[in-house]
C-alpha cells in the first residue's frame, strides 16, 4: 500500500473507532489509537518532505476511485504529492501528532475524551484531504471537512453558551467565504471545462485578456474567478472583513486552538492561493486585491492584539495578523516565501499556544494576563518555552549570521514586498514593518506581564475558589475582581485538565497559591516545537527562497526569479529595518511593563479613544451586528409574526380548522334526535329534489 494512502487514511480510521467506541471504548484506549494513528501518518510524512528536499522525489497522483461522471464533469478521487503537499503534510501532520500527545495531560479529567480526540483526527484527516487534492472538488470536499471539524472542536464544550455561540458563528462566517469559493469552481469549470487542477494551471495563461459576464457586466475572467477563490480564503484564513470568527474560536479548548490556529484551518487559504498560483499571476487586479486584503490584515490584528488581555485572544490575533503577511507575500508573486513562513509559523505558533495552555493550566484556568506575574521562576520549562516562541514571532536574528524561525519567513516577505517596486509593493513593506514593531511590542507585552513582576495572583477569583476549595470552602467569593477584565466573554476554560496544585495556609502576595510546571506529556510537545521555533528557519531557508531556480519546489508553485534576485538587491537599511523594529518593540514593552508600569494607564488615560477603538476591535462585531444580524432578525420575526403566524397559519390550518369547527355546530344544531325533525329535513329534501327534475 502506497504510504500516502497510509498517512491520509489512518487518521480517519482512528476518527472512526475512536468515535463510534466513545466510552465504551474507554478514554486510554481512544488516545492511544488516535495519539498512534498520527504518529505514524507523522513519522511516513517526513521522509516523503525530505526527498523533496535531497532532489530525489517527483511529483506523484495515486489514485483512490473515480468519483463523479455527469457529461462533461468527470474526475477521480485521486491523491496528488507534489513539493507544496509534502510541505503541509510535515506540517499538519508533526502539529497535530504533538496537539494529540498534549492532550494527554491537558484534558486529562475531561470526561469525554474519546469524542475530543476522535474529533482531532477527523480535523486532520479533512485537512489531509484538502491537501491532497488532484481536482477543487476534492479540495472543497476537504475545505469542508475542516469547516465542520472545526465546529465541533470550537463546541466541544457545547453545555457552555459562549462556546456554542463561537462555533456557530465560526460556521456561518465560513459559508458567507465558502459561497464565494464555491461560484469560483463553478466558474472555473464553466471557464476550463474541467476541475482537474493540473488542466487548468496549464490552461490558465491562455485566458488571460479574455471576458466574462458577471452580475450583468462584463469583467477579467480570470480576475472574476481568483477573487472568488479568494474570498474563500478569506473566510477559512480569517482575513479582514471575514475574520470575526476567529478570536472567538478561543472558546475551545486550548489544543483545538493550536491545531486550527497554528498550522491547519487558517492556513487553507494561502495554500490554496499557492496551489492556484498560476492562476493568480494572469491576473494583476486579483494579486493586487490579495497584497491589500492581506497588508489590512496584517496590521489590523496587530493593532488590536496590543490590548488584548487574554492571553489565548493575543496570540489569536497574532495568528490573524501573520495570515496577513503570508497573503500579501502571495500578492507579491513571493510564493515561496509566503509558504516558508506558513512553514515556519506553524512551528512557533502551536508552541506558542500550547504554552499558554501549560500557563492555563498552572494558574487553575485563569486566562487574564493581569492575574499573572511573576511565574518565570514557578514554571521556568514553559516559561523558556514561550520565550523560544516569543523569539521566534518577533524575528529575533543577525543579518547573515543567525536568527530565529520568524527572523527568516517574515524579513523575506518584507523584503519581496519592498524589492516587488511598486506603490502596492511599497505600501504592504511599511504596513509589514509597522506590523512587525507592534508584534514585538504585544509578544514581549505577554511575557513581561505574565513571568515578570509581582505575582497578581490574589486578584484572580480563579485563584481564590481554587485556595477556598482546597481548604474545604466551597462558597466563591462575593466580590469581583479589584480589576475586571476588560471582555466579559473572557473564555475560561471549564474544567477539562488536570489541576493537581499546591495550596498553603500562608499568604504571601500569592493568595497561598503554588502554580507548578505541567506534567511530561504537555512538556515533550512544548520541547520539540522549541526545536522547530529555533531552527526550522535557519535550516530550511536555503530551500524555501534562497535557490534562485526554485527547484525544490519543482513546478508546484510559481517560483518567481526576479523577484527573488530582488530581494538580494534591496538597500541594507530594508534588510535591517525588521530588526530595529522587533528592538523598538521590545524597549517599549520593557519600559511599560517593567521599568514604568504606571506608563500604560497614563497612556490610555491620553489617547482614551484610541484604546477603546482598538479593545472593541475597530467595532467590527457592532457593525455587523446593526448591519447583519438586527435586520436578519428583524425579518426573521416579521415572517414569523405577519407571515406565518398572520397569513399562513390563519388562512392555512388554523383557517381550515375553524371552518371546520363551524361546520361542525351547524351540523350538531341539526341532530337534535327527534323523528319529527329528520322526517322534515327528508321533506324539504325530497321537494328540492322533485323541485330541481321539474326546473329542468
Amino acid at each position: 500500500m502506497s504510504s500516502i494512502l497510509i498517512i491520509v487514511f489512518l487518521p480517519l480510521l482512528a476518527a472512526i473507532i475512536a468515535g463510534l467506541g466513545n466510552k465504551k471504548l474507554g478514554a486510554v484506549p481512544a488516545k492511544v489509537v488516535t495519539t498512534g494513528a498520527l504518529f505514524i501518518s507523522c513519522a511516513l510524512s517526513w521522509p516523503i518532505f525530505l526527498s523533496f528536499l535531497g532532489g530525489t522525489a517527483e511529483a506523484s497522483v495515486t489514485p483512490v476511485l473515480h468519483w463523479v461522471k455527469s457529461g462533461a464533469l468527470d474526475f477521480s478521487w485521486a491523491l496528488r504529492v507534489d513539493t507544496l503537499t509534502a510541505v503541509m503534510l510535515v506540517v499538519i501532520t508533526s502539529v497535530s501528532a504533538l496537539v494529540h500527545l498534549y492532550s494527554w495531560g491537558y484534558m486529562s479529567e475531561e470526561p469525554d475524551q474519546p469524542r475530543f480526540f476522535a474529533y482531532l483526527s477527523l480535523f486532520t484527516f479533512a485537512m489531509l484531504m484538502l491537501v491532497t487534492a488532484d481536482n477543487l472538488v476534492q479540495m472543497f470536499f476537504g475545505w469542508e471537512g475542516v469547516g465542520l471539524a472545526s465546529y465541533l472542536l470550537i463546541g466541544f464544550w457545547f453545555r457552555k453558551p459562549s462556546a456554542n455561540a463561537a462555533a456557530m458563528k465560526a460556521f456561518v462566517v465560513n459559508r458567507v467565504g465558502d459561497l464565494g469559493f464555491m461560484m469560483g469552481i463553478f466558474g472555473t469549470f464553466l471557464v476550463f471545462g474541467t476541475v482537474s487542477i493540473p488542466a487548468i494551471l496549464e490552461a490558465a495563461p491562455g485566458v488571460a485578456g479574455s471576458t466574462i459576464g458577471f452580475l450583468g457586466h462584463r469583467f477579467d475572467t480570470m480576475t472574476v474567478l481568483c477573487i472568488l477563490l479568494f474570498i474563500g480564503a478569506m473566510g477559512k484564513s480569517a482575513q479582514l472583513g471575514l475574520h470575526t470568527w476567529l478570536p472567538d474560536a478561543m472558546e475551545g479548548p486550548t489544543p483545538v486552538s493550536a491545531l486550527i490556529h497554528a498550522a491547519t484551518m487558517v492556513t487553507a487559504g494561502v495554500f490554496m492561493v499557492c496551489r492556484l498560483s498560476p492562476m493568480f499571476e494572469v491576473s494583476p487586479t486579483a494579486l493586487s486585491f490579495v497584497t491589500f486584503i492581506g497588508a489590512m490584515t496584517c496590521i489590523f490584528a496587530a493593532t488590536v492584539g496590543t490590548t488584548q488581555t487574554d492571553i489565548k485572544r493575543v496570540i489569536a490575533y497574532s495568528t490573524c495578523s501573520q495570515l496577513g503577511y503570508m497573503f500579501f507575500a502571495a500578492g507579491v508573486s513571493a510564493y515561496g516565501a509566503a509558504m516558508f513562513h506558513l512553514f515556519t509559523h506553524a512551528f512557533f505558533k502551536a508552541l506558542l499556544f500550547l504554552g499558554a495552555g501549560s500557563v492555563i493550566h498552572a494558574m487553575h484556568h485563569e486566562q487574564d494576563m493581569r492575574y499573572y506575574g511573576g511565574l518565570r521562576k514557578r514554571i521556568p520549562l514553559t516559561y523558556w518555552a514561550m520565550m523560544m516562541g516569543t523569539l521566534a514571532i518577533t524575528g529575533v536574528g543577525i543579518v547573515d549570521l543567525f536568527g530565529f524561525a520568524g527572523f527568516y519567513s517574515k524579513d523575506a516577505i518584507l523584503e519581496a514586498a519592498y524589492a516587488k517596486g511598486t506603490e502596492l509593493g511599497h505600501f504592504a513593506f511599511f504596513i509589514g514593518i509597522f506590523a512587525a514593531l507592534l508584534t514585538s511590542f504585544y509578544s514581549w507585552r505577554l511575557v513581561f506581564l505574565t513571568f515578570f513582576g509581582k505575582p497578581r495572583w490574589e486578584q484572580s477569583e480563579h485563584i481564590q475558589h481554587a485556595v477556598h476549595d482546597a481548604h474545604g470552602h466551597h462558597d466563591h467569593a462575593d466580590g469581583e475582581h479589584d480589576n475586571p477584565p476588560s471582555q466579559e466573554d473572557a473564555g475560561h476554560e471549564p474544567h477539562g485538565h488536570a489541576h493537581a496544585h499546591h495550596h498553603d495556609e500562608h499568604s504571601d502576595g500569592t493568595a497561598g497559591y503554588h502554580p507548578h510546571e505541567s506534567p511530561l506529556n504537555m512538556l515533550v510537545p512544548l520541547g520539540v516545537l522549541s526545536l522547530g521555533a529555533i531552527f526550522a528557519g535557519f535550516v530550511f531557508h536555503h530551500a524555501f527562497i534562497s535557490e534562485g531556480t526554485g527547484e525544490f519546489w519543482k513546478g508546484s508553485l510559481i517560483f518567481a526569479e526576479h523577484t527573488l534576485h530582488a530581494m538580494h538587491g534591496v538597500p541594507t537599511w530594508v534588510k535591517w529595518a525588521p530588526f530595529a523594529v522587533m528592538a523598538t518593540g521590545l524597549l517599549i514593552a520593557w519600559y511599560a511593563y517593567i521599568k514604568n508600569t504606571k506608563f500604560p494607564a497614563a497612556f490610555v488615560d491620553q489617547f482614551g479613544f484610541l484604546y477603546k477603538f482598538l479593545l472593541n476591535k475597530w467595532y467590527f462585531d457592532e457593525l455587523y451586528h446593526y448591519v447583519f444580524v438586527v435586520p436578519a432578525m428583524w425579518l426573521g420575526r416579521v415572517f414569523w409574526k405577519v407571515v406565518d403566524q398572520g397569513v399562513i397559519d390563519r388562512f392555512g390550518p388554523n383557517g381550515a380548522a375553524w371552518v371546520v369547527a363551524q361546520g361542525s355546530r351547524a351540523a350538531a344544531k341539526l341532530q337534535s334526535g327527534y323523528l319529527y325533525s329528520y322526517a322534515l329535513v327528508m321533506l324539504v329534501g325530497l321537494v328540492g329534489a322533485i323541485s330541481w327534475v321539474i326546473a329542468q
